[in-house]
């Protein structure tokens, strides 16, 4: 028996390599002609030199940080406005395409910015539209309408229709040149995904189905990718993995795992795909069940105990950090209670209050 279940997917999806090269012709079939690029630095001269080509570009904001802040959100919602830009591409990690998805829910009030983010405001119906462009191979951002969003040392994660891309254009290629430490974060960050939208109290069964064919794909060519960015076939097989997973979750959404990630990065500044990491394996052996079991046998993976093992010998390889310890001295108690109070806690299939979790912590002290 299959139980009743809601599935809606509406970003129209590009994949393949060397997909980015036809941008320009992608943003005339669409009608595009004033684009704002948003990035990172490291994008910076590939995206001003589609500005100077004119082409559908009309400028580049290229300030986003890693933990993206809402002051350039802001700048950059700014600038569209300014360019009387017509759609918002958001080039590069979860980062820059978070940040290209808030700015062009509130370009028209920008000034506003504070009041968005902290849910005084309703986002407004009319939004621009985002063409999502990752170039890592793990976030799933392209096909989410999930923002990530620090505003100082205060980080949010927001989930509003506004930020649903129109369109992603999923080009491996744009990550050949990703370092291993990145490959390896994001990869994990796509495990996780795939493996909490499958177990989060909220999945089904399409989801599912992809949850299943991401775990597969990770399973098969993280480590290939890892170890050799010239291994086409894998990378080509983590980029697509990496969109799986993001669809395996955009309806079930996250569970413990991310919960415990956002203290993680919040007291430590590691990046959220080494945070997602760090409890991955925990949660894999606390969240065991014979669905688990069958999605295991069903990507090739063995057993749960196997599934656990290799993301621990994952994380040794590539020099994540393991232990407490090698973070910082915040007690365990304390990220066990900012964890257990995150909503996505909730959406765990096991219980877990501050007590449970703080024992989980407290194993990787």
């Amino acid at each position: 028996m299959i139980a009743d279940f809601l599935y809606r997917q509406p970003v129209e999806i590009h994949f393949g390599r060397g997909k980015f090269d036809g941008l320009p012709a992608l943003l005339a079939e669409k009608g595009i002609r004033r684009a704002l690029i948003v990035c990172g630095s490291h994008f910076a001269p590939k995206a001003e030199a589609l500005a100077a080509a004119g082409q559908g570009v009309c400028g580049v904001y290229s300030h986003i940080q890693a933990d993206p802040q809402l002051a350039d959100v802001q700048a950059a919602a700014a600038l569209a406005s300014r360019l009387e830009a017509d759609a918002i591409i958001g080039v590069g990690g979860g980062s820059a395409m978070d940040s290209a998805k808030f700015a062009a829910a509130i370009v028209d009030d920008f000034d506003s910015a504070d009041a968005y983010f902290t849910g005084k405001r309703p986002f407004p119906a009319r939004r621009l539209p985002v063409i999502a462009v990752p170039t890592t191979s793990g976030t799933g951002s392209e096909v989410t309408q999930v923002s990530v969003i620090s505003r100082g040392e205060e980080k949010r994660t927001i989930n509003d229709p506004a930020f649903m891309p129109a369109l992603a254009l999923v080009d491996p290629a744009l990550g050949d040149t990703v370092p291993p430490h990145v490959v390896m974060c994001t990869g994990l960050d796509a495990l996780a995904h795939a493996l909490e939208g499958y177990w989060s109290r909220h999945h089904q069964p399409i989801s599912d189905l992809m949850a299943v064919e991401a775990v597969r794909r990770i399973w098969a060519n993280l480590e290939r990718a890892w170890r050799d960015r010239t291994d086409t076939e894998a990378c080509d097989e983590m980029a697509f993995a990496a969109l799986l997973g993001g669809l395996s979750f955009a309806l079930p959404k996250t569970a413990g795992c991310h919960a415990c990630s956002y203290p993680l990065c919040e007291h430590f500044h590691i990046s959220h795909g080494e945070a997602c990491a760090f409890t991955l394996d925990s949660f894999v052996l606390a969240n065991a069940d014979d669905r688990l079991a069958c999605l295991c046998r069903a990507a090739g993976v063995g057993t749960v105990e196997d599934l656990a093992a290799r993301i621990r010998e994952w994380k040794a390889m590539a020099g994540l950090r393991t232990r407490l310890r090698d973070l910082g001295d915040t007690p365990p108690r304390q990220l066990a209670r900012e964890a257990a109070a995150h909503p996505l806690m909730g959406n765990n299939p096991v219980p877990m209050d501050e007590d449970a979790l703080c024992a989980l912590f407290t194993a990787l002290q």
